[in-house]
């Protein structure tokens, strides 16, 4: 066991992939002497050297394109897209070969590469370095999304995407990079890839977090409790693949659901994630399922950004809309309830 932050927990599981397989390479702006903007790649090109660590121009389609082509002759590349939306002038390499070149060669070639990209808001940043674009690769298919909430899970889903056949969007929460845990870092058995966790039982009702909004989700459910009422947070860990069965199997157990997510509210990845359960859960819902989500606006100032964001409060009056007291429960009422 160590004590890392998450940015420590991604800094080990690059190293470990760089040692374990001669075929990693690490590049994007930024990432080689001086170790990324938020020093996620630090020591890698000294202990590794330029060959399998360096710079690239300010270029993201061009990075993209580099990675494509190397994961096609035999390579497993990691790059970096330095903030959130700089990643949109290479979303067409994306969007048109990253994710289609296993379907549009009837399988005959995989490409076996990590897009990094730190996301989301809370550190105070400025317009094109807060954006959360979940929704765009998770709607693209032919690409994996995933997004870790504890430095454990940064390092072990971090190993996993970079060992993976196809490609990942690996979304990494920016201000989670320095929240501390401890990490088990034992060799351990295969694990299947795209499994939620349950990172706190509960039975009043479900809350459905990712990435950042996990810790929101967690402290909700704490202040939740001193009023006596039990809510049960589900860590999706990865968006694509999405795993239907734990979200459903406890919203079934508590009937009710509310979904958070720190990206705009409309066409989000909350809303899929709110059919997805009322198609799997109808019958168990003793409320409407809710979602508690940022504004449909571009990204605000620094000074504006925590009335922008989910936070507690919000959390917690959508769990009081939930119509915990004044709504009969009639599931035992309706035909094939589960």
């Amino acid at each position: 066991m160590a004590t890392l932050t998450m940015a420590q927990a991604l800094n080990t599981a690059l190293r470990d992939a760089l040692t374990a397989d001669e075929r990693v390479l690490i590049f994007g702006e930024d990432v080689g002497p001086l170790g990324g903007v938020f020093r996620i790649t630090d020591g890698l090109t000294r202990d590794f050297g330029e060959e399998r660590c360096f710079d690239t121009p300010l270029a993201e389609a061009g990075i993209v394109g580099l990675a494509v082509g190397m994961a096609m002759g035999g390579f497993r590349p990691v790059v970096e897209m330095q903030f959130d939306a700089f990643a949109y002038p290479a979303f067409e390499q994306i969007a048109s070969h990253v994710a289609k070149l296993r379907n549009r060669t009837r399988g005959r070639l995989s490409l076996p590469m990590v897009i990094r990209i730190p996301y989301a808001g809370g550190i105070g940043g400025v317009e094109h370095h807060c954006d959360s674009s979940e929704a765009y690769y998770a709607h693209t298919p032919g690409l994996k999304v995933v997004t870790p909430a504890t430095p454990e899970d940064a390092y072990w889903l971090l190993r996993d995407a970079i060992e993976d056949p196809d490609p990942v969007v690996f979304l990494e929460p920016k201000k989670l990079y320095w929240a501390k845990e401890e990490v088990d870092l034992a060799p351990r058995g295969a694990r299947e890839f795209g499994r939620a966790v349950v990172r706190r039982a509960g039975s009043d009702a479900t809350l459905v977090a990712y990435g950042p909004s996990v810790p929101v989700a967690l402290e909700a459910a704490a202040a939740a409790a001193l009023e006596g009422r039990s809510l049960e947070v589900v860590d999706l860990r990865t968006l694509v693949p999405f795993d239907d069965d734990t979200v459903a199997a406890s919203v079934r157990r508590t009937g009710r659901c509310v979904v958070i997510q720190e990206a705009q509210g409309f066409a989000g990845v909350g809303a899929e994630i709110a059919a997805r359960v009322q198609e799997r859960c109808f019958h168990s819902l003793a409320a409407p399922v809710l979602r508690v989500a940022g504004f449909d606006i571009p990204y605000p100032p620094p000074k504006l950004e925590h009335a922008h964001l989910p936070g507690v409060d919000r959390v917690l009056d959508a769990v009081d809309r939930l119509q915990f007291d004044d709504t009969p429960d009639v599931r035992h009422l309706v035909k094939g309830a589960a």
